[in-house]
């Protein structure tokens, strides 16, 4: 078998007809500055043709019901296998997904409980919250119910005719207004707090209290909850976006009544193994569960045992055993996202396979990253080729084979500029060379804090009813292990204190997003090419007068070919342009409205001759994006480059002081590129703003005014304040470790 991973002429996104062999049957890492082309090399070329490759070993119909990959614009590949790709995008998932159901654990659990259960309750289906025969009634399975806000209906120091009634439609002018104003009932000029609590209460719930006041109101009198209830929470119409808001904003969740968040109904939820329900199962962390389904011994039911003990004890292998699998999917981190992701691996036979990480080190502490390097040791010693891309040094100097793309980002990038060991990349004098050497000072002069801002009773999954006070004005890390309660008190931040939130979900929903929508200089440069040319502005835009009629601005043509893959080809109208031919004859400084969307931000600044487009564009360049094209869709970025638009964004838009909460900001960002992205937080903080950062890595630790370290271990083990204070008097902790490490 061909030893190697043989590719040429790779020219996936900014690569430059690259050339490179890969060893099979090794640990490589890519390496190289945020934007450089290592993920064009490693996703978007190698797995992707892996991938399609493969996909197109099943009949047509099978196809299409496949995950699509896009051919890479490359001349040749040789030497692949089967590819397993574990990114790190979060699982996100609905409501009903939880780490039991996405690790299928769960599944065994529940055909446990159906087999040897007492009483003895039914079929598996019995004890699955996803299926009408065992979901509780009230909550449907959901463990919650949605219940009224009711205390942020009032604003109890404004009158009816003021607006004291907050929700949409029911302040003065609004559509239900006089039905509580007019009655007679109510003083409407009156502030609300110098109303009778009666008078308050048949505002809000009519009824009896209604009943009870000097003035009746009509017999058809609904209160302000009820009626809320009827149109927002009690209706199966599809919801308008702006009802959504409303629910979101007027409502909250809170544990079902019938169930107590067991999610099952009467009978699922008493039936007992070894003295257990389900219910309290689901809550005990997967180290404790392993060891009680480790004392089943009825003999019918040992390969479904045996089974489930496998899939908790690779949850333990990867250091998610402070899990638990009630636990929903949507709360997990990136770090944890992935890991999850690599269970179903761990005890396959297969060999020969292709895998390929992004970045498994990302939310994980110093501490833990021994266990994922075990991990990608032991996939590469089972017969596997393992690559990963990924800045952090640990990982590299455990590698068989460091492959940096480079030298710059964007167009300055695409080029291999070292491949060879970790030794000879310490020498090599590239960017991640440079970027070993250098060390981040520890923070010795820290600013002073303007206030505090406090959060108590903490209580959320594992904290210990913490309170915990956050120093304003100055820029504060949150570190401890993995599942030590650092996102949970975040959370508990917002919740408590309100907050802007910065993290890494994406920021373009649809192809059409790019850097000119997000930034809103679509319109700049349209008034620009509109004064230089005499046209209206509505001809250089791609979905107005100026789009090319055949493609309708996209400059590709879809065909859809039924039961197998929809082919897109270049519009041959506009040869992919999008613009008619008139519209591209008029220029600025050279450039036509098309030319345009492939300058980089960087490029941009100095091309468009426009004080709002350069401002716009400026705080994108200021966080480390200037490489990316004006035209490129958002939904391209990877998690770190969508955290830094983010982040641009509010440089652009903040003005009072606010508090942010910034999560794994490093994430896909080189070394060299962190000091970029602590300047930038530097900058949040001298404009009079709190800025409150979930990371682990040891630069932005040290250089952080204030650390709350949390901590012992994970889960229950964890949720204690183990330190807070000036990095400089970090000492004796895990953290400290690594503080004073590289």
């Amino acid at each position: 078998m061909r030893r190697t991973i043989r590719i040429r002429g790779a020219r996936t996104n900014n690569l430059k007809s690259l050339d490179v062999d890969i060893p099979r049957g090794r640990l490589v890492v890519f390496a190289g500055v945020s934007g450089s082309g290592k993920s064009s090399l490693v996703f978007d070329t190698i797995a992707a043709e892996a991938g399609h490759q493969l996909n197109e070993t099943f009949p047509p119909f099978t196809r299409n019901r496949l995950p699509k990959w896009t051919r890479p614009d490359v001349d040749d590949i040789k030497g692949l296998s089967p590819v397993i790709v574990i990114d790190q995008r979060r699982l996100g998932g609905n409501a009903r997904s939880t780490v039991g159901t996405i690790t299928d654990a769960w599944t065994y659990l529940r055909l446990l409980f159906s087999r040897i259960s007492t009483p003895h309750v039914g079929e598996s289906n019995h004890f699955s919250f996803n299926d009408p025969a065992g979901m509780c009634p009230t909550c449907s399975g959901l463990g919650e119910v949605v219940v009224s806000a009711v205390d942020r209906f009032l604003d109890l120091d404004r009158s009816l005719a003021e607006g004291a009634i907050l929700l949409p439609g029911f302040g003065n002018g609004g559509y239900w207004y006089s039905l509580y104003a007019d009655i007679g009932s109510f003083d409407p000029d009156t502030p609300l707090r110098d109303w009778t609590e009666e008078e308050r209460q048949a505002l809000l719930y009519g009824g009896e209290h209604a009943a009870r006041l000097g003035t009746r109101p009509p017999k058809d009198y609904e209160g302000i909850v009820q009626r809320f209830e009827r149109i927002y929470l009690h209706t199966s119409d599809n919801l308008s976006e702006r009802k959504q808001e409303t629910i979101a904003r007027f409502t909250r969740s809170e544990t079902c009544p019938e169930c107590h968040g067991d999610r099952l109904n009467e009978a699922g939820r008493t039936a007992t193994v070894l003295g257990h329900t389900i219910g309290e199962l689901a809550r005990m962390e997967i180290t404790e569960l392993a060891e009680l389904v480790g004392r089943v011994t009825e003999p019918a039911v040992a390969p479904v045992k045996q089974a489930l003990l496998d899939r908790l004890g690779a949850m333990i292998t990867i250091g998610l055993g402070y899990l638990h699998l009630g636990r929903g999917t949507a709360t997990l981190s990136g770090g944890e996202s992935q890991r999850i992701k690599t269970v179903k691996h761990l005890g396959s036979s297969l060999i020969e396979m292709l895998y390929v990480f992004d970045e498994p080190t990302v939310g994980l502490h110093p501490h833990d990253v021994a266990s994922m390097i075990t991990l990608l040791r032991r996939l590469r010693d089972q017969g596997n080729t393992v690559l990963v891309v990924e800045h952090d040094p640990a990982v590299m100097a455990v590698a068989d084979q460091i492959v940096e793309i480079g030298p710059d980002a964007g167009a300055g990038g695409g080029e291999l500029v070292f491949q060879g060991a970790f030794d000879g990349l310490k020498q090599a004098g590239t960017a991640t060379a440079a970027a070993l050497a250098a060390q981040t000072p520890i923070n010795t002069d820290p600013r002073t804090p303007k206030g505090t801002i406090t959060v108590t009773g903490a209580t959320s999954n594992n904290l210990k009813n913490l309170t915990v006070g956050f120093p304003a004005g100055v820029l504060t890390v949150l570190t401890g292990v993995a599942g030590s309660g650092k996102s949970s008190l975040a959370a508990e931040l917002v919740a408590q204190r309100g907050a802007i939130v910065i993290d890494q979900r994406p920021v373009g929903a649809n192809r059409r997003s790019t850097p000119i929508t997000y930034t809103g200089i679509a319109i700049p440069i349209r008034r620009l090419f509109a004064r230089r040319s005499g046209l209206p502005a509505a001809f250089f835009s791609a979905n107005s007068e100026g789009a090319c009629p055949d493609c309708k601005g996209l400059g590709v043509i879809y065909t859809d070919l039924a039961f197998m893959d929809g082919q897109e080809t270049v519009c041959e109208t506009c040869q992919g342009r999008r613009f008619t031919p008139e519209v591209l004859e008029h220029t600025v400084n050279g450039l036509s409205i098309a030319d345009v969307d492939e300058l980089t931000i960087a490029d941009a600044i100095d091309a468009l001759p426009d004080r709002a487009i350069k401002q716009a564009l400026h705080h994108l360049d200021q966080v480390g994006l200037g490489y990316l094209r004006l035209g490129q869709p958002l939904t391209t970025l990877s998690g770190g480059e969508s955290q830094r638009v983010k982040i641009a964004k509010e440089l652009r838009d903040a003005a009072e002081p606010t508090l942010y909460v910034l999560d794994e900001p490093t994430t896909g960002l080189h070394l060299r590129d962190i000091a970029t992205l602590l300047g930038i937080l530097d900058q949040l903080v001298d404009r009079g703003h709190t800025v409150v950062v979930i990371e682990h890595n040891v630069d932005v630790i040290r250089h952080a005014d204030w650390v709350i370290d949390l901590g012992p271990g994970p889960g229950r083990h964890g949720g204690q304040v183990l330190y807070q204070g000036p990095v400089a008097g970090l000492c004796g902790t895990a953290t400290a470790d690594a503080v004073h490490a590289r």
